[in-house]
């Protein structure tokens, strides 16, 4: 069976995931942290790709985006090949770096987003890098609750619904983050981001049918899907 075409859509919200090949660490300091995050912020600029969100793992990174057009794969491709050479010739090695191609979906922003963007936030804490959220200084967390100011994010319309001030909103979102996001949601972003698939209610999925002619979610072969079940993975 045919691989499907990734999943992008103009002006919606995706979730992307890319991993280090074979589990091995991507980057080694931080150095290579900071290059990745000028390469995102550089070709963000290029191919009108907003960053709402991300977070810097060992062995792999977690973005969330907003294209403007259609150009999110040619975006990720850039950032990839350009960080691969620098890694290499840094570090004296050869050959790949990336396990294949990034994993992503596309979310209803009005259910998801924050959810999201907390998972992000918390990653480093089950891990065991850090012990809160905040002392790990290679995700978005810290911009959002004024800790500091990153240029290379670009905030969602729903985390300007927060507050009327800044205060306002990096406190309400800093109790998002606190209150952590619910098993069965965290399941549903992480299925849906490694298998491809869009994730969000009925009316979210019939509307985003409308932008594309692939398939939004799993179904009976043979049978196209043009709507599903909200919140099914």
């Amino acid at each position: 069976m045919a691989r499907l075409p990734r999943l992008t859509v103009p002006g919606q919200v995706h979730q992307l995931i890319l991993r280090g090949n074979d589990g091995q660490p991507v980057f080694r300091d931080d150095d290579d942290r900071r290059y990745l995050l000028q390469l995102l912020q550089e070709h963000g600029r290029e191919f009108a790709v907003a960053v709402h969100g991300y977070v810097l793992m060992h062995n792999h990174l977690q973005l969330l985006l907003t294209p403007a057009d259609d150009q999110l794969p040619r975006y990720m491709q850039a950032v990839g090949r350009r960080y691969v050479r620098y890694f290499n010739d840094r570090h004296g090695r050869s050959g790949t770096l990336w396990e294949g191609r990034y994993r992503s979906t596309v979310i209803d922003a009005q259910a998801y987003l924050l959810h999201a963007m907390a998972w992000l936030d918390l990653k480093p804490v089950a891990a065991a890098l850090a012990t809160r959220p905040e002392d790990w200084h290679w995700s978005s967390h810290r911009h959002y609750t004024g800790l500091t100011s990153d240029r290379l994010v670009t905030p969602h319309a729903l985390y300007w619904e927060l507050g009327n001030t800044p205060f306002a909103r990096e406190h309400a979102y800093a109790e998002v983050v606190h209150g952590g996001v619910p098993a069965e949601v965290l399941a549903q972003l992480e299925g849906a981001t490694l298998g491809g698939w869009a994730l969000g209610g009925s009316e979210f999925m019939a509307v985003l049918q409308k932008s594309t002619d692939r398939r939004l979610q799993p179904g009976v072969a043979g049978r196209p899907v043009r709507t599903v079940i909200a919140d099914e993975r």
